[in-house]
């Protein structure tokens, strides 16, 4: 993450230079023109562009300044709260750390607590559930790289967990004690912890771990369309969110099939090949084919590559267009704290 800072004194420039020597990492310093040197770079004039790009593409913005200042730096840029970044006012003294956007999706709050533990400061955080001491989703979400279903029942489950306990469902195992804010048990409004598209409350906040492995074969030349639309329709028919794919695995013939990169890359998914051999060792009952077992030396590609790393198949093998999907469970502990 690309970290940002700006200072516009010289007491501001030696606090920053603290706490960009605190925070480590890729992290750039800015300072008014006259101050500029020795590591710190000119924040330009006319400066809305600039800023512009820093919002753009940084992480986290940190201004060692008065909280007006940076909310005016910032304010014609801000979007939401699932995209904008971590913007954070520290005083030029180093006594106060106050987020300002993005307190839980963007980090915010966990890095004002971070610089204020290593300069001494207070971290001035404002957020409700925060305060309260009370469980916040979506700072957890960011924090484990959970997908959120939708961020007005995130909202809502947020405002539930300031008045009361809210029940929580998970279709993957648990470990340790529930926070402070949550329940085992039914309710109106809740969090259901899980690799399906299902909503099993009137009001359901799905958190979406990356925890499934999709296998997939293909016959030669198949356009990465192909692959897309049968990944799209398999996961659909069998109400699985795409969002819980991680990783994709094939056969290291078609390690060469561009089509099947092309996708993995356009989605972002890592993909593994294995060879016959480590196929055949993949553990779990599969739709065994000798017709596949004479052109690949293994009797099913999709289903032993996604088992391969996986616990459980949860989508057997299912063919589309020269494509066949399989899915798998990879074994996942949710945790808190």
């Amino acid at each position: 993450m690309t970290t940002s800072l700006f200072a516009y004194s010289r007491k501001g420039l030696e606090t920053a230079k603290t706490i960009a020597a605190c925070i480590g990492g890729e992290t750039v310093l800015f300072t008014a023109e006259r101050l500029a040197g020795d590591g710190a770079e000119p924040i330009p004039r006319p400066s809305r562009d600039f800023f512009a790009e820093r919002f753009a593409s940084c992480g986290a913005l940190i201004f060692v300044c008065s909280c007006g200042i940076a909310v005016r730096s910032v304010a014609p840029f801000v979007r939401s709260k699932t995209a904008d970044p971590a913007v954070l006012a520290v005083d030029e003294l180093g006594r106060f750390v106050i987020p300002l956007l993005s307190g839980h999706i963007g980090g915010a709050n966990a890095l004002a607590e971070r610089i204020a533990a290593a300069i001494g400061a207070v971290a001035v955080v404002t957020t409700a559930t925060d305060s309260n001491g009370r469980f916040s989703v979506d700072e957890w979400a960011a924090q484990n790289g959970f997908h959120l279903s939708d961020m007005g029942a995130a909202k809502a489950v947020s405002a539930a967990i300031l008045e009361r306990d809210v029940p929580i469902l998970s279709d993957l195992p648990i470990a340790g004690e529930l926070p402070p804010g949550l329940m085992r048990g039914e309710g109106e409004t809740g969090i259901y912890v899980t690799y399906t598209t299902g909503e099993p409350f009137r009001t359901t906040l799905r958190v979406v771990p990356p925890c499934v492995s999709l296998g997939i074969g293909c016959r030669k030349g198949v356009p990465k369309e192909a692959i897309r639309e049968a990944v799209d329709a398999v996961l659909s028919e069998n109400g699985v969110d795409p969002h819980a794919v991680k990783t994709v695995a094939s056969i290291d013939l078609k390690s060469g099939e561009a089509g099947l990169l092309d996708w993995c890359r356009e989605a972002g998914l890592p993909v593994s090949f294995y060879s016959a051999e480590e196929l055949n060792a993949a553990r779990g009952p599969v739709s065994a084919s000798e017709f596949v077992r004479s052109v690949t030396g293994v009797d099913c590609v999709c289903e032993r590559a996604a088992l391969k790393g996986a616990e459980r198949l949860i989508i057997s093998k299912t063919a589309r267009q020269g494509v066949t999907v399989a899915a798998a469970l990879i074994d996942t502990e949710v945790r808190f704290g």
